[in-house]
């Protein structure tokens, strides 16, 4: 495993164990409202100490971008780490057990190392660049689905953009009548992690942010996973914007998502 690899895990099973604690305790977590359909509670902020703490010890001038603390510079701006310490909070606060830390590492602004650690049922997606994906250190590949129908497909409803609700219901019913179903299960890292890993043969989300895309971009990458915005292109860290799945999958994808974006959703 890569050194740095390495660190990463560390860091995303210290959050994991914060996180797996206070689920036996849901009781005394406190939560937030940090802005529209938008919650955290202490434990996000407590797991992302946690993974900045494990990661400074060995990397101390290296840069963060984390949800809950914004950007911390280091003086070696050429090491980034992407962090969401809990993707799938509302999940979490519910007491439904599906959701995850989130770790990625960029080098000179390329991704070069990703950590997707789900605390309850101990699985840990990796992915190093050029080296593959890896569950629990066994190699994973993406679905091998040529076309969509028959296929099933994970999503995430807009609900920080309700104003493209509209939008996003004409997508949604224009790629289920081609589908086997549709699964919606409130993580889009998990979402991502299940694309590479091949439970799932397809995933699009509109609206998220760089610490929900970026771990989940290299695993699916390396897994063979073709990764899009929704105009086909690379702008989906800018965007929030994603398709993610075989290439075949992708394109039949964006051919039915195509009559229903507007100028937003194609940016």
């Amino acid at each position: 495993m890569h050194p740095m690899l390495n660190i990463a895990v560390r860091a995303a099973r210290n959050a994991g164990n914060i996180i797996a604690r206070a689920c036996e305790q849901l009781d005394l977590v406190v939560a937030e409202q940090k802005g529209a359909n938008d919650l955290v509670t202490n434990i996000d902020k407590e797991a992302e100490q946690a993974i900045i703490a494990t990661i400074q010890k060995s990397y101390p001038d290296h840069c963060f971008v984390g949800e809950e603390f914004g950007v911390i510079t280091g003086e070696n701006s050429d090491y980034q780490w992407i962090i969401d310490p809990l993707d799938g909070t509302t999940n979490f606060i519910k007491g439904i057990p599906h959701f995850a830390v989130s770790i990625a590492l960029k080098v000179k602004g390329k991704l070069d190392q990703a950590v997707i650690y789900d605390p309850i049922r101990g699985e840990l997606f990796t992915a190093s660049k050029g080296a593959g994906a890896q569950l629990n250190g066994y190699r994973i590949r993406s679905s091998k689905a040529k076309e969509l129908k028959g296929t099933v497909l994970a999503t995430g409803f807009p609900f920080k953009q309700k104003h493209q609700m509209d939008a996003y219901m004409n997508i949604f019913q224009a790629l289920f009548v081609h589908t086997a179903d549709i699964r919606r299960a409130g993580s889009a890292a998990l979402d991502l992690a299940y694309v590479a890993a091949g439970r799932h043969d397809g995933f699009w989300e509109m609206g998220l942010k760089p610490w929900d895309i970026a771990a989940g971009q290299l695993i699916c990458q390396e897994a063979g996973v073709l990764v899009t915005d929704f105009a086909g292109g690379n702008n989906y860290e800018n965007s929030g914007n994603i398709v993610a799945g075989s290439a075949r999958v992708v394109k039949e994808m964006l051919k039915e998502m195509r009559p229903h974006l507007n100028d937003a959703l194609t940016r």
